[in-house]
């Protein structure tokens, strides 16, 4: 089985706000993958734009979470290659990429309200009928809705770099949690990872 290629480079110009993807810190007694999250839940506030995109295209662009296997042909109306974007803060950087590669299917998970209204705001009002949203945690999106061998690509453009060394180990980029997305990447699959934090980006390699 061929291993998941990895990506690396800053996107200036174009990096998510908000982005808030953490692991909580594991507990002493409890194995490390026992208790990763993929996200820090801040409060933030929708503006009115945001809270109609909730209503007005939240029915088109939103996938509920369930405990079971996503049909991904059904969801997207088309059978077509899965990305799985963890934390996409506002959403800028998904919307751009996903308008450049019309012909992939990008899965999108995040938690923060504001920048999920966001994003259903610009896939309704761009059309841009290759997204979908899951607002949840993407660790139990990936073992309840995603298979392994399910996904063509992986993006996680930001996560929190967590700059200080007592803290390096809240850093959602380490090993057990690659291992565990390189299950759901098919033989030939990427994990596409950026950030601007050079020792953070070292510590990826």
């Amino acid at each position: 089985m061929a291993s998941p290629k990895i990506a690396l480079f800053p996107l200036k110009g174009i990096r998510p706000a908000d982005m808030t993807t953490e692991q909580e810190s594991p507990k002493a007694d409890a194995p490390f993958m026992r208790v990763i999250k993929t996200y820090v839940l801040r409060a933030g506030r929708m503006g009115p734009g945001q809270t109609r995109a909730f209503e007005q295209f939240g029915p088109q662009f939103l996938v509920p979470y369930t405990p079971e296997r996503l049909d991904a042909a059904a969801t997207f109306g088309r059978s077509a290659p899965l990305i799985l974007e963890i934390g996409f803060g506002m959403g800028d950087a998904t919307a751009k990429i996903a308008h450049t590669r019309p012909d992939d299917n990008f899965l999108c998970c995040e938690v923060h309200v504001p920048g999920v209204g966001a994003l259903l705001k610009r896939c309704g009002e761009e059309s841009i009928g290759n997204i979908r949203i899951v607002q949840h945690d993407a660790v139990e999106v990936m073992d309840h809705m995603l298979g392994e061998n399910s996904l063509d690509g992986v993006h996680i453009f930001f996560p929190d770099p967590w700059h200080k060394s007592r803290h390096h180990k809240r850093r959602l980029i380490q090993s057990p949690f690659v291992n565990r997305l390189a299950r759901h990447i098919k033989p030939g699959g990427y994990l596409h990872l950026a950030t601007d934090w050079e020792p953070y980006a070292e510590q990826m390699m």
